[in-house]
């Protein structure tokens, strides 16, 4: 599917507030509410508009340790291992990655202890051969790129 300058605009729109209504994208975008609408409808369809969600401060509601995971995992068991990992309910993100590690997984605890546990656990896993932790100590930039 192509994506024109329209789609951009209105992609975009919905990047920086996915509260805004159909005619608030319209001003934005510079289009028809009908435009908008029939836009947003098909690149949903398209799967390009995945879902749309709110960001929480985490560190507010307690969520006080950060951490990026690298895990090391044998040969051919890689996708066994992350599907294991991200049913996990304090695990965010998990990625496949070059280098000397395989794996990356970003979690979010409320304190050192769940953290231990969960790292404990994950070290029990068949097929973890190695895990690095990095504790994340601040924020500066996180955020979805415009189009």
């Amino acid at each position: 599917m192509k994506v024109d300058d329209k789609d951009k605009r209105i992609l975009n729109a919905l990047l920086r507030n996915s509260k805004l209504s159909l005619r608030e994208i319209a001003k934005i975008a510079d289009v028809s509410v009908a435009t908008v609408m029939n836009r947003v409808n098909r690149l949903e369809k398209e799967g390009i508009i995945k879902k749309y969600s709110t960001i929480l401060d985490y560190e507010k509601l307690g969520f006080d340790v950060e951490v990026l995971i690298e895990i090391r995992i044998s040969k051919g068991k890689l996708f066994h291992v992350e599907k294991e990992i991200d049913h996990h309910p304090n695990v965010f993100a998990v990625y496949d990655i070059t280098g000397e590690f395989d794996a990356a997984i970003l979690a979010r605890f409320p304190g050192r202890r769940q953290m231990d546990a969960f790292l404990k656990k994950i070290q029990t896993y068949d097929f973890v051969e190695r895990t690095n932790t990095r504790l994340i100590l601040n924020t500066i930039k996180e955020k979805q790129i415009e189009v």
